[in-house]
């Protein structure tokens, strides 16, 4: 649920990168913040104890226009992706307006994968959500691995509500914009649907 800021003008919508441990989610952020113009970003911010880490960071785009005179400003974060961090994990969803689910690509990674997934929609439920109608973009993640499994499998496993999906190898920045552009054009349609 988008919040407005009427002192600035501006709509702040949550988009939280949600994936298995080690998947690349921090890496997405990382590389967008990297490749942000300095005048159209905030402070990259670890949350970091003993054992886990989460990371935000808010921008403002360029060419997006305003919707009905207020500026959209994205606020990214990433879950920390290990099991015994589920009430992290559903902290960083409350007030989300889209996610990008980040899948490891690699076979021996796809059980991690299918167990966050369904932690995602549990956490989703919980909240009143309804993780078949909130905007999500899945990113398949180290694609240029040897282990990589075949996109159709992957697909059959993690995407039967069929969303847009992107190939990536994040940490040479391959696919991480275009997985980004996609769940803002879905959040900003759900923005301009609701105001």
């Amino acid at each position: 649920m988008s919040f407005i800021n009427f002192s600035s003008r501006e709509i702040n919508c949550k988009i939280v990168y949600y994936g298995p441990g080690l998947c690349g989610k921090t890496t997405n952020l990382q590389h967008i913040y990297g490749k942000t113009a300095a005048d159209r970003k905030g402070k990259l911010i670890s949350l970091a104890t003993e054992t886990e880490r989460t990371l935000f960071f808010d921008f403002l785009p360029l060419s997006l226009g305003a919707i009905k005179g207020f500026n959209v400003r994205f606020h990214l974060y990433t879950v920390p992706g290990q099991v015994f961090y589920a009430a992290s994990r559903k902290l960083i969803l409350k007030g989300v307006d889209g996610i990008v689910f980040t899948a490891d690509s690699q076979i021996e990674r796809m059980d991690a994968n299918l167990e966050s997934m369904d932690d995602m929609r549990l956490n989703l439920a919980a909240q009143g959500y309804d993780p078949e109608k909130i905007p999500m973009t899945i990113q398949y993640n180290k694609r240029d691995l040897p282990g990589a499994a075949p996109l159709v499998e992957m697909n059959r496993l993690l995407n039967p509500g069929g969303h847009t999906w992107y190939q990536a190898v994040a940490v040479e920045g391959v696919g991480v914009f275009e997985t980004l552009k996609d769940i803002v054009k879905k959040v900003l349609a759900e923005v301009r649907n609701s105001y």
